[in-house]
């Protein structure tokens, strides 16, 4: 199986055209749930592939307006390139998103792309899904407040957390999806040597740095200082060790989610994100 039998072709793709906003890309992740979008420039009836904004990048750098700085470096493929290779290269680059270039952009392939092609069988794997799944488990408490479980998935680098009660145990799981889609940008100006928040606004998040004594120009990305609890999905689909990596698969797309726990009983043992589930193809 290619990419061009996976991937999503250009005229079915929102993109983003230079020169833009971030405001644009932010409203199309809360709308469609996606992980970044490609940034196309159009001249002379073409449309060339420049980057893409990641819903990380939006997140890490509030005070960042212009695209152009936003952009991250990704691998491109091509059409003609094997369903396998294309997984090879995003568990190694950890990307989930690889535009598809052949000249100018022709579309784009995703994790789930191949996360579909297992379950559906036409990229056929006989794994069970114990042997991918990540034994160190990122974790907060349900009490937290969200914008320092956002602190948390950043320092650990990835996009989930399992959600603990106060018995130790998983109530819920949080995602990067979950914390984009009641993130909003404020604009406004902040003295300088005076950056101490609100302790009673109902929003915070870090501003600008003080430099001097004058006031600047800020624009914020804020969250809901509420606990983790009130926007974390607590209804959450869990998976064994045997189970076979096609039906994991199925499990993934049909509840539109991009990590699984792994448990043993009631003991949580591990994690699944579906970028694993490409290693089943390769090793």
């Amino acid at each position: 199986m290619n990419v061009a039998d996976a991937m999503t072709p250009r005229d079915d793709v929102v993109s983003v055209s230079l020169p833009g906003t971030r405001t644009d890309v932010l409203e199309y992740l809360q709308e469609q749930s996606f992980s970044s979008v490609p940034v196309v420039q159009h001249e002379d009836g073409t449309a060339d592939y420049r980057g893409l904004v990641t819903r990380k990048s939006l997140i890490e750098q509030p005070d960042e307006d212009q695209l152009v700085m936003l952009m991250a470096d990704v691998p491109t493929t091509t059409a003609e390139t094997s369903l396998r290779d294309v997984a090879k290269v995003m568990v190694k680059e950890d990307a989930r998103r690889i535009p598809v270039v052949d000249g100018e952009f022709e579309g784009i392939v995703t994790v789930t792309d191949v996360v579909n092609a297992i379950a559906t069988g036409d990229e056929p794997t006989d794994a069970e899904v114990g042997a991918y799944a990540t034994r160190n488990v990122n974790t907060t408490y349900e009490g937290v407040p969200l914008p320092v479980a956002e602190r948390e998935l950043n320092y650990a680098n990835v996009p989930y957390a399992v959600v603990l009660g106060d018995d130790g145990r998983m109530s819920g799981i949080l995602t990067e999806v979950d914390i984009i889609d009641v993130a909003r940008i404020v604009e406004g100006e902040e003295e300088t040597g005076n950056n101490f928040p609100d302790q009673d606004a109902d929003y915070s998040w870090e501003g600008i740095k003080a430099v001097g004594s004058r006031a600047l120009p800020t624009r914020d990305i804020e969250l809901p200082v509420g606990p983790v609890s009130g926007f974390m999905t607590d209804d959450v689909v869990t998976v064994s060790a045997t189970k076979s990596i096609e039906e994991t698969a199925q499990l993934l797309i049909s509840n539109d989610i991009e990590q699984i726990p792994l448990m043993t009983g009631n003991d949580l043992t591990g994690i699944v994100r579906d970028i694993d589930l490409l290693c089943a193809l390769y090793d």
